[in-house]
C-alpha cells in the first residue's frame, strides 16, 4: 500500500468507528428492551396459567373448593370489600391501619438497626461486650414475642409496631454492621491523614460505604414489618388486615383469607417498587448491571 493511501484508510476507519459504537449501543438498548418485554409477558402468562389451572381444578372439584377456594371467588370477595366495606369498616381503613403499623415499625427498626450496626461496627469494644447478647436475642423466634407485646401494650397499634420493630431490627443491624466492617481501610486512612475526626470519618466515609449493604436489607425488612403487623393483628386487634384474616378463618371463609393475602402482596410489591426507585436515584453513580 502506497504512503498516500494509508492516511486515507486511517481517516476512513476513524470516521466509521464512532458509527460502529453508536450502532452497538443501539443494538444493546434494543436487546435490553426486548428482554424486558419477554420477561414481563412471561410473568403475566405464568400468573394467568396458575390462576386458570387453580380455577379449573376447583370447579372440577379435583381440589376441595371449600378449603382452597378459587380465583373467581377471591376476586368477588375483594370487590365486595371494595364496594361495600368489611365488617370492621371500609377496606381502605383496614389497609391504612396495617400499613401505618408496618411503616412505623419499619422506620423505628431501620433507624435502630443502622445506628447500632454502625456503632458496633466502628467500636470494637462495644461489639465484644454486646455481641453475645445480640446473638442470644437473634436466636429467639421473634414471632412468639407478639403475644407478649399484646399483653404489654394492649390491642392498639403499639403492640403491632413492637412486633414489626423486632422483625426489622436484626436484618438491618447485621447488614449495617457488616457494611461498617467492610469499609476500605485505605479510605479511612486517607481521611485520617487529611485530619478527619472519628465523627467525620463515620459520617462521610463509613456510612456512605455501608449504604449499599443497608439498602439490601431494606428490601427484605419491609416485608418483615408487614409480617409483624399482621401477626400482631391476628393475635389481637380492633382493626387491620390481620384481623380480617382471623375473622375469615373463624368463619371458614377461605376466599376472605386469600383475598387478604392478595391485598398484602399488592402492598408489599408497591413498597418494593418505591424502595427500588429510591435506590436507583441514590445510586445513580453506580454502573447499571447488564441484562444477559
Amino acid at each position: 500500500m502506497s504512503p498516500d493511501v494509508m492516511p486515507e484508510a486511517q481517516a476512513a476507519s476513524a470516521m466509521t468507528e464512532p458509527g460502529n459504537k453508536t450502532d452497538r449501543a443501539h443494538s444493546r438498548a434494543r436487546a435490553v428492551r426486548r428482554r424486558r418485554i419477554v420477561v414481563a409477558v412471561s410473568r403475566v402468562l405464568l400468573l394467568v396459567a396458575v390462576l386458570g389451572l387453580w380455577e379449573l381444578l376447583s370447579r372440577a372439584e379435583v381440589i376441595d373448593p371449600f378449603n382452597f377456594s378459587m380465583p373467581s371467588k377471591i376476586w368477588d370477595q375483594i370487590w365486595t370489600w371494595v364496594t361495600h366495606g368489611t365488617a370492621l369498616g371500609s377496606l381502605g381503613e383496614q389497609i391504612w391501619y396495617t400499613l401505618y403499623e408496618a411503616l412505623l415499625g419499619w422506620v423505628v427498626g431501620v433507624v435502630a438497626g443502622v445506628v447500632f450496626g454502625i456503632a458496633l461496627g466502628r467500636i470494637t469494644l462495644l461489639a465484644d461486650v454486646l455481641g453475645p447478647y445480640i446473638k442470644v436475642l437473634n436466636s429467639i423466634p421473634r414471632i412468639v414475642l407478639a403475644p407478649i407485646f399484646v399483653i404489654w401494650f394492649g390491642l392498639g397499634p403499639a403492640s403491632k409496631v413492637a412486633s414489626a420493630v423486632v422483625l426489622v431490627f436484626f436484618p438491618v443491624f447485621f447488614n449495617a454492621f457488616q457494611g461498617a466492617r467492610e469499609v476500605d481501610r485505605n479510605l479511612v486512612a486517607n481521611a485520617r491523614i487529611l485530619g478527619a475526626s472519628d465523627r467525620r470519618v463515620t459520617l462521610q466515609v463509613v456510612i456512605p460505604s455501608a449504604t449499599s449493604w443497608i439498602f439490601t436489607s431494606l428490601h427484605v425488612s419491609f416485608g418483615f414489618a408487614l409480617i409483624g403487623a399482621i401477626v400482631g393483628e391476628y393475635i389481637g386487634a380492633t382493626k387491620g388486615i390481620g384481623l380480617l384474616v382471623a375473622q375469615s378463618q373463624g368463619t371458614f371463609n377461605a376466599a376472605g383469607v386469600y383475598a387478604a393475602m392478595v391485598i398484602l402482596a399488592v402492598v408489599a410489591l408497591l413498597a418494593e417498587g418505591l424502595l427500588t426507585f429510591a435506590e436507583r436515584r441514590i445510586f445513580r453513580w453506580k454502573p447499571a448491571s447488564s441484562d444477559s
